[in-house]
């Protein structure tokens, strides 16, 4: 089951179903199921709270996974900052809607164990993103 959640900011605008039915594409893509997954939607200021409590980072981000998984299903908590969601999207040059649909599938990436802080290993998380997000028209309806 995927959940979405939000803590002091408004619920994104989402189809949960097709958003959710994505994911467990993209999962079963790298031959995983979707087990128990949360997102929380939150501000910078809890995201850097998380961060510090949970990570030890002293620093703003736009996601974070926990990562639950057991074998080849993919569970866990993914906490998201839309302020920075939002930011970057500015930074980046892209839509907030492109942005926030990678970050949101940034973190099932992890779950499914792809890595980015490595040597080479950013460039495929990108790859994975990308790919991922091609994938999404297929399950969006309307």
């Amino acid at each position: 089951m995927i959940s979405y959640n939000a803590e002091g900011v408004r619920m994104p605008k989402l189809r949960k179903r097709d958003t959710s039915a994505w994911i467990k594409a993209v999962a079963a893509d790298y031959g995983r199921t979707v087990g128990e997954v949360g997102y929380m939607f939150v501000d910078d200021e809890k995201i850097l709270e998380v961060n510090r409590e949970y990570l030890g980072h002293d620093y703003y981000t736009d996601v974070i996974t926990f990562d639950y998984d057991e074998d080849n299903v993919v569970s866990g908590d993914i906490v998201i900052s839309l302020d920075t969601v939002r930011s970057n999207a500015e930074l980046f040059g892209k839509s907030y809607d492109e942005e926030f649909y990678r970050v949101l599938i940034h973190g099932i990436l992890h779950l499914c164990g792809i890595n980015d802080k490595g040597p080479g290993e950013r460039e495929v998380m990108e790859a994975a993103e990308n790919k991922a997000l091609a994938m999404r028209a297929t399950y969006m309806k309307g």
